[in-house]
């Protein structure tokens, strides 16, 4: 039964954040412990969303609560992403440490022992936009998130901003994702006339590319780090875990364009976003 402990934004009328990484990672029996850094009505795109972030306060004692019934100790990934505030970081910062030191495979459940994995998603801008959270938020994720994660899953335009490189092709995101000195997923990085997704570590560079769709609704990167999320739990290989989440998001907005839809529609997809996808092309790039 692996288990994922999210801390991001929830958001009832839209498939975005939180709520949109456990609907993908339940296709793969994976369960999730949502710990929300907001609670809107819909995406900020969309107009005014309504609700407000989460204080600090319910942050820490939902993670109290969990931690109290030894899920902790069997939390498989951790996944972070969207932080209204530097505290919100702090605290995702102690609960990814707090995660690291619990027995694995504690009571009441009998698990076997196993090491977490810690995906740090640094939601902090996008190319046309620049920074969309307070700078003090963005500084903290760098200096306390990204120290903490075995994945950095961001986009062209945060690693630029996280390494001070260009990351906007696939070899320059390659050359940023060394300097950023952690195993990097980048996406919306641009291939010709396609829009690709780079992994880079220290031994090997993987590119997935698809033709850019006409339309793509808000959520595609929160989709791709609960995909290659799934693939980690499930030990795939770097190539083929790639390609799939890839595919899963080229299918789900292909589906949203197809139907008319406004939001991934994630859930209607079942199991489809499990499939890798032919419009989908792997290479090495490393």
């Amino acid at each position: 039964m692996p288990m994922a402990l999210i801390l991001s934004s929830h958001v009832a009328g839209s498939q975005v954040g939180a709520s949109a990484q456990a609907a993908a990672l339940a296709q793969f029996g994976v369960d999730s412990m949502v710990v929300p850094t907001v609670l809107y009505g819909r995406h900020p795109g969309w107009g005014p969303p309504g609700g407000a972030p989460t204080s600090v306060e319910v942050m820490e004692g939902m993670l109290e609560g969990v931690g109290a019934n030894g899920l902790l100790g069997l939390t498989d990934v951790v996944i972070t992403g969207y932080f209204a505030s530097a505290a919100q970081v702090l605290v995702a910062a102690r609960a990814i440490d707090a995660v690291r030191a619990a027995p694995r495979g504690s009571p009441p459940y009998s698990a076997l022992p196993r090491t977490p994995t810690v995906i740090v998603d640094p939601t902090m801008g996008d190319a046309g936009k620049g920074l969309y959270v307070p700078a003090e938020v963005a500084d903290v994720i760098a200096g306390e998130l990204i120290p903490r994660a075995d994945l950095v899953a961001c986009n062209a335009w945060e690693l630029q901003h996280l390494t001070g490189m260009d990351a906007g092709d696939p070899q320059a995101a390659v050359l940023a994702g060394r300097r950023l000195d952690r195993p990097t997923l980048v996406s919306s990085v641009q291939s010709g006339g396609e829009i690709g997704v780079v992994h880079i570590d220290d031994h090997e560079a993987w590119l997935a590319t698809h033709a850019k769709a006409e339309r793509a609704p808000n959520g595609t990167g929160d989709l791709l780090t609960a995909l290659f999320a799934a693939a980690l739990l499930e030990g795939q290989t770097l190539s083929y875990g790639l390609a799939r989440a890839v595919g899963g998001v080229a299918e789900t907005v292909t589906a949203a364009n197809l139907w008319n839809a406004p939001e991934l529609p994630i859930v209607a997809m079942g199991a489809r976003i499990k499939q890798t996808s032919p419009s989908v092309r792997i290479e090495r790039l490393a």
